[in-house]
């Protein structure tokens, strides 16, 4: 991935913003020509934080901060959908924004030391770089504005909210507390508010405590201790109350249309929490669940994204209660529907930043409705014309896996590898390719030691190597090698890795943390570390 600095992003989003726009009349000689307002991101060095704080604290501006890949689609849906707004580079003059890649140096122990994994996440740091909220990724560009409004205005932070509002004090909160509440990032709060196994009581309880006088803030937290039910696999405090309250969101579409995040992004994961298969109450449900899809899908106010996005909720409700792998049948005019989203969100989106996230999307929606062949038709089409195509040959992989192609889902998984920038992408796209070839050729024993091989090799021996995404994937690589030799039949290409690994971590600082990470990688379990 290529190093964004904040020249770059400047002029790239200085390039978009006058392309969308129709050319001025001429200014006279003697006047400079006026240029389009771009945000004044700021790049940390390495992984020091501190002047940049300072300078905050100095100015008395809260910090504003980004992070997220160059490949990521929800990060460039972010980009060409909110950064490029007029309204959010006016007030980012006050706060400092800055812009963090997870391929700079130093950027994935930051995400350690913040507690962020998912690109992208957003934080606003107060100016003594306590932390004020995180910002949801998911919601439309104007809501994430109003959000945002909120946590630059809100005196205290998101968690003396949530104390507050879980005490005796609930009664006085402010609607805006309860609003920030409802729409900070709980999928990506890593603990920072509360332990994930206590995520779906507590927002149940904040649901209930919520005054009768935001009814939309209520059914909100509703939907995400739903959300959190699901995803969690833990019980519902109040399971019939709550899909009550769930069927009463689709029902009236300025609720579907305010929570459209959840409903497309959960749409099977709530269904099936809240209704068991085969009852009325699921039939019922996903009966409502569509027609409020149908709605989204085509409400000119969302992205493109999003409307593809909708559709592809309706087929993963399709499929909610099918065997694994087997294919729904889908009605004519479904699949009439998704030929024509996929084809104007191809024609009609123009910006680099956009179509790395919808082209993905609309992929994904063609193959979810088992139109493989004209999947890979348009990915393969956008392939010269990506910002980081590498990221599409893994669609083209998991459509040849889906076929049963190996030989193909292989070739374009280490195509993908091959092609692939910046460290911290290699490292993931790299043992994502070891792991696909374990999973479908665990007897091509020279190509799998190869490759792992290759990945260790391009590892720096550095701390900063070995944090955050980086050491998961490092982690997770090293287990599915240890199982795939788990009666020692591999021992030898286990122990020869090994070694390659022990060199590296010998150049690391013996007290260090990260050596600890680094040595675990083949050791059953991993490594007990805080890294």
């Amino acid at each position: 991935m290529h190093r964004y600095s904040s020249q770059i992003i400047a002029t790239v989003f200085m390039s978009l913003l006058l392309q969308s726009c129709s050319k001025a009349p001429e200014p006279p000689a003697a006047v400079a020509p006026a240029v389009a307002a771009t945000v004044a991101w700021v790049k940390p060095v390495g992984a020091d934080m501190a002047p940049i704080f300072a300078q905050a604290k100095a100015a008395n501006k809260p910090v504003f901060l980004y992070w997220g890949a160059v490949w990521c689609p929800p990060c460039n849906q972010i980009k060409a959908t909110v950064f490029n707004r007029q309204d959010f580079i006016e007030r980012s003059k006050l706060f400092v924004p800055v812009y963090l890649d997870g391929d700079t140096p130093g950027a994935q122990k930051l995400g350690a030391q913040f507690k962020v994994r998912g690109y992208p996440t957003m934080i606003l740091f107060k100016p003594d770089g306590s932390e004020l909220t995180r910002l949801p990724g998911e919601v439309d560009a104007a809501r994430y504005m109003e959000v945002l409004g909120l946590g630059l205005a809100a005196g205290s932070s998101v968690k003396a909210s949530l104390a507050a509002a879980l005490g005796a004090d609930s009664a006085t909160l402010a609607p805006e507390a309860w609003r920030q509440l409802a729409y900070y990032a709980w999928e990506q709060d890593e603990a920072q508010l509360l332990p994930a196994h206590e995520h779906t009581v507590v927002l149940h309880k904040l649901a209930l405590a919520c005054p009768a006088t935001l009814p939309q803030v209520a059914a909100r937290l509703e939907l995400k201790s739903v959300v959190s039910a699901a995803l969690d696999k833990a019980a519902l405090p109040d399971a019939g109350g709550a899909l009550s309250r769930v069927q009463q969101v689709l029902r009236a579409p300025a609720l579907a249309r305010e929570n459209f995040d959840v409903l497309v992004n959960y749409a099977a994961e709530i269904v099936g929490v809240l209704s068991k298969a085969g009852s009325s109450e699921r039939a019922n449900l996903q009966t409502a669940w569509v027609a409020a899809l149908e709605q989204l899908a085509l409400d000119a106010s969302l992205s493109r994204a999003d409307r593809l996005s909708a559709l592809s909720a309706r087929l993963a409700l399709a499929k909610l209660d099918l065997p694994k792998d087997a294919k729904p049948v889908l009605d004519a005019a479904l699949l009439t529907q998704v030929r024509a989203a996929v084809s104007d969100a191809d024609k009609s989106t123009s910006s680099t930043y956009e179509r790395q996230a919808v082209i993905p999307n609309a992929a994904d929606l063609l193959s979810e409705a088992g139109l493989l062949d004209e999947s890979d038709a348009l990915l393969k089409a956008e392939l010269p014309k990506a910002l980081s195509p590498y990221y599409h040959m893994l669609v083209l992989s998991a459509n040849a896996k889906t076929r049963g192609d190996k030989v193909a889902a292989l070739d374009w998984s280490e195509r993908a590898w091959n092609d692939s920038k910046g460290p911290a992408t290699r490292l993931q796209w790299g043992s994502g390719y070891v792991n696909r070839l374990i999973e479908l050729t665990p007897q091509d024993v020279p190509r799998i030691e190869k490759a792992a091989a290759g990945v260790l090799a391009e590892l720096d021996a550095v701390p900063e190597t070995f944090y955050e995404r980086n050491r998961r994937g490092l982690e997770k690589m090293g287990q599915r090698l240890l199982a795939w030799s788990a009666k020692g039949q591999h021992a030898g290409v286990i122990r020869k890795l090994a070694q390659q690994l022990d060199g590296i971590c010998a150049k690391l600082p013996a007290q260090d943390e990260t050596r600890a990470a680094c040595g675990g990688v083949f050791k059953a379990g991993g490594a007990k570390s805080k890294a």
